[in-house]
């Protein structure tokens, strides 16, 4: 593999740095390397040469092929194998694989760094319940901002940036209060930067962006509300977020907001709708043309001889919200009926109806019985509104109650018990 037998050499070397055994495991090694690289971090006062050592350990190690090189030949037969330097890599690559970006804020330089993510923008875009079971394309325009095509994010003609000396490249500053006792570190982006670490010369801003880095432009965008979607399910567009220099963009997103319908509720895959039924409907059949969604016209009837009882559901297969992704399947079409009964009948009419409705159930007590009982009249009432007043007049009497008892009962009974 490198031409010739490497010399044996020192091969414990790497394993001391990461205070380890030889026979350490990948997962001993993760640990050790990560409770080692946050205590000689720089940004936390670390040697930066410590650091480089322990990433460089690090790497050889957790690599099968290098490990095995190394444990068998030592630490020049890699330098030997990669042409010097064993692999090149920045620390930092490997300390952002375990910590996720940003570390502790260091350097201005982005060189060997995970690139943050951008936030996400979110738009609610309202749609009716016709758009959810039709499905409907709506194009939207808007603002974003992009990387100036003519610094090409940098901000400057040059391309070249210095390190804000507020902060020292970092982009973040540390505050440090007194509670007491203790003492409380914040960190906080740097205003003088923004946050970014680095300054801009004024005569080498770019004339584009001003050095701003970016550009403001205009995009439509063609919003697609697959039928049966639900209320609140967001449709992402994803990289069409705000840019801006050595980030991930990030996504637009758009949440579904249903308006409420005048006619049609809808729970899941099913739609709900109300129908109100004379008596004479009610009892004798009836037939009605309801406009669905899509503008259909469906008939609806009873069969011969049903009757329909107040508050009652019937359904209809195949005739709800279609199924979302599976649009050629559909919920159900529930109806909810009501009767509207008549509020009085005149005597004549009462006759002829109990002409052809059932004979009314006889009374059980006989007429002698029945001179013996007391007459009442009903009244009509609002059930509601009457144990509402009621509970409102309990509550004001145990409130007078508890103030006699304050300012009156109270004193007097105590001086009765001094007499």
């Amino acid at each position: 593999m490198f031409g010739r037998a490497p010399k044996k050499s020192d091969n414990t070397k790497y394993y001391e740095i990461l205070g380890v055994p030889n026979t350490a495991s990948p997962d001993d090694l993760k640990k050790a390397y990560r409770k080692a690289a946050i205590k000689n971090h720089p940004d936390k006062g670390g040697d930066p040469e410590k650091f480089k050592e322990i990433a460089q350990a690090y790497e050889v190690l957790n690599d099968p092929e290098k490990r095995e090189i190394y444990d068998q030949y030592g630490e020049d037969a890699l330098k030997e194998g990669m042409g010097g330097g064993g692999g090149g890599h920045d620390p930092f690559d490997i300390f952002q694989s375990f910590f996720g970006g940003g570390g502790f804020g260091g350097g201005g330089s982005s060189r060997g760094r995970r690139q943050r993510r951008g936030e996400d923008v979110v738009h609610p875009l309202k749609v009716s319940l016709e758009d959810l079971y039709n499905g409907i394309s709506k194009k939207l325009s808007l603002s974003r901002n992009v990387l100036c095509t003519k610094c090409k994010g940098a901000g400057s003609k040059s391309g070249a940036s210095l390190k804000c000396p507020g902060c020292q490249g970092k982009g973040m500053k540390v505050s440090i209060r007194q509670l007491g006792p203790m003492i409380q570190q914040m960190q906080h982006p740097c205003n003088d930067c923004r946050g970014t670490g680095e300054k801009i010369n004024e005569k080498d801003r770019c004339p584009q962006c001003k050095g701003e880095k970016v550009v403001q432009e205009k995009k439509v965008l063609e919003v697609v509300v697959d039928k049966g979607m639900q209320n609140g399910q967001k449709i992402t567009f994803p990289g069409e977020a705000d840019e801006e220099p050595d980030t991930v963009t990030g996504d637009i997103v758009f949440i579904l907001q249903q308006k409420e319908h005048p006619k049609f509720k809808r729970k899941g895959d099913d739609l709900f709708v109300e129908h109100t039924l004379t008596l004479t409907e009610a009892l004798c059949g009836f037939q009605f043309v309801l406009t669905h969604l899509d503008n259909r016209q469906l008939i609806i009837k009873s069969q011969p001889g049903e009757v329909v009882k107040p508050d009652q559901f019937k359904a209809i297969n195949d005739e709800g919200m279609p199924m979302y992704q599976r649009p050629f399947m559909k919920g159900k079409l529930y109806i909810h009926f009501t009767v509207d009964f008549p509020n009085t009948l005149t005597p004549e009419l009462c006759k002829n109806l109990e002409a052809v409705l059932p004979a009314r159930p006889k009374t059980q007590a006989s007429d002698m019985e029945l001179d013996e009982c007391e007459e009442t009249t009903l009244h009509d009432v609002n059930i509601d509104e009457e144990m509402r007043r009621k509970q409102q007049q309990q509550a004001q009497e145990a409130y007078d109650e508890d103030d006699d008892d304050m300012h009156g009962g109270g004193a007097q009974r105590v001086q009765c018990a001094q007499q």
